[in-house]
């Protein structure tokens, strides 16, 4: 059998359907079906039910798919090896990063890391946390950027800043006049969030329930921007809360609404994610030491309580 011929497995067993995953190998279906079909001869076993719809795994063929999965990975680490040997930091990577911390982080680093690294051929995608998990286990993503903790068994989480919640209050609210606000001083029941799938969200849902406030239906539900959201507090719908990154970018006149919480500063952890194989690991400390350069001189903050994007039962 050949590392091509377990790729070949590996794409069927993730698309399950043989003239896809032809198509995601840059083959054609025929080609593929009849390498398969050699390595299935050679270990005299069936690897794919064909006669179900979709094609589904047999028994052995998830215990060799699994093998498959560390052996091509094994090979991938030898090109690795080889790379870092000679200095080389170049290639294709693969980055994903959630849609809250994408348009304000993004602009901070990305300029410098291609200036310094231009051998590496960056593709970046805007995902959610599960996307990105769910990218980062079947091999489509080399790393990523996300709310962390995560607590995934086969991902390794570095930390690369601890990004404090904002409260915008609009003019006229009750809490307008204050300089700074307590957890306490946030009312369930007018708290704008982003849509659903949001981890930014879940962030804030579980900052409320560390209060005693817990009814998570109370909370409307009204955007998937933060732009919308300011806008819809500013027409007296109610408050919300921002990620620091993101105050930086408003106007005068809205950094006028902002109130920063009472020490110790709720914030959300943010860190690069990756495989544990750790493969492509020359690329992840580079682009890990370029964002931490940047973002060290816009987060000051130290005294901070991380609050999990994960529910308090699965923390």
């Amino acid at each position: 059998m050949t590392i091509t011929q377990l790729q070949y497995v590996l794409a069927v067993a993730e698309h399950k359907n043989f003239t896809l995953a032809a198509e995601k190998c840059f083959v054609t279906q025929p080609t593929l079906s009849m390498q398969i079909q050699k390595i299935e001869d050679e270990l005299n076993v069936l690897i794919f039910d064909r006669s179900k719809k979709p094609i589904q795994l047999t028994d052995i063929g998830q215990k060799i798919v699994n093998q498959a999965k560390n052996i091509v990975n094994e090979a991938d680490r030898i090109k690795d090896i080889v790379e870092q040997q000679k200095g080389y930091i170049g290639g294709e990577f693969k980055l994903g990063i959630i849609p809250t911390v994408m348009p304000t982080l993004l602009p901070m680093f990305l300029n410098n890391f291609i200036k310094k690294y231009p051998k590496v051929k960056l593709i970046i995608e805007e995902l959610n946390t599960d996307e990105i998990i769910t990218r980062l286990k079947n091999g489509h993503l080399d790393a990523a950027i996300a709310a962390t903790p995560l607590l995934e068994e086969k991902i390794k989480e570095v930390v690369l800043y601890y990004e404090p919640f904002v409260a915008y209050i609009p003019e006229g609210h009750a809490s307008f006049g204050k300089t700074e606000i307590a957890v306490a001083d946030l009312n369930v029941d007018e708290i704008l969030l982003l849509q659903d799938g949001h981890c930014f969200r879940d962030g804030i849902l579980n900052l409320c329930r560390t209060a005693g406030k817990s009814d998570a239906n109370a909370f409307r539900i009204e955007s998937g921007s933060f732009e919308t959201l300011i806008k819809l507090a500013d027409e007296g719908l109610g408050t919300t809360l921002l990620p620091y990154l993101h105050t930086l970018e408003l106007k005068e006149k809205d950094r006028a609404k902002l109130r920063h919480f009472a020490e110790p500063k709720p914030a959300r952890e943010v860190s690069l994610i990756f495989p544990k194989t750790e493969l492509k690991i020359h690329i992840i400390d580079a682009l890990r030491q370029t964002i931490t350069g940047v973002v060290r001189g816009a987060i000051a903050f130290q005294n901070v309580e991380i609050i999990s994007p994960l529910a308090k039962n699965k923390a």
